[in-house]
């Protein structure tokens, strides 16, 4: 019988590094929203971008964090870079009190929370993720991709957001 531990070192090195860009948009917020995905892992690049007839933005930015991490079909060690705040504040600071107050803010439940759950559930799977923000219509190339193909993807929306409800 052979005993044998893997260093740290050693086991971050199995995984595959993989980095996303992300970005949301909205025409109207609510109204038409898309968004576009860049995956990257080595030379490998895949764009991606859905639109929805009625949403907010912040669905958007969501939506995108969650349809790129279930495209990762493997545990991997992840960058994912969005220019939003909300998600990239909900993500590493305000979604641990949402979950120790069962999903509540001051007695009422947290916007988008079928979303915020979802992204809960799926962040589960990979090895390890990190979350940059990223200066909107700064320049950085990726970024302004993401926003070119969540735009058009806004204006030619094909899908429902079942989980959006709009109040006036």
């Amino acid at each position: 019988m052979f005993i044998f531990f893997l260093n740290s070192n050693l086991l971050k090195e199995m995984y595959k590094k993989v980095i996303i860009f992300i970005d949301g948009s909205c025409l109207g917020n609510p109204g038409p929203g898309g968004y576009g995905i860049i995956l990257r892992y080595n030379t490998y690049e895949k764009q991606m971008s859905v639109g929805y007839h009625l949403t907010t933005n912040n669905r958007m930015e969501l939506m995108a964090a969650i349809v790129a991490l279930e495209t990762i079909n493997q545990a991997c060690d992840i960058k994912i870079y969005t220019d939003s705040q909300y998600l990239n504040q909900g993500i590493n600071i305000w979604i641990k009190k949402w979950k120790i107050n069962n999903w509540k803010i001051k007695q009422k439940t947290v916007k988008n929370i079928d979303l915020w759950k979802k992204l809960d559930h799926v962040i589960k799977f990979h090895y390890k993720i990190k979350w940059y923000w990223l200066k909107s219509h700064n320049g950085h190339k990726e970024n302004e991709i993401c926003d070119i193909l969540a735009k058009k993807a806004a204006k030619f929306p094909d899908h429902i957001d079942t989980g959006y409800i709009y109040k006036k």
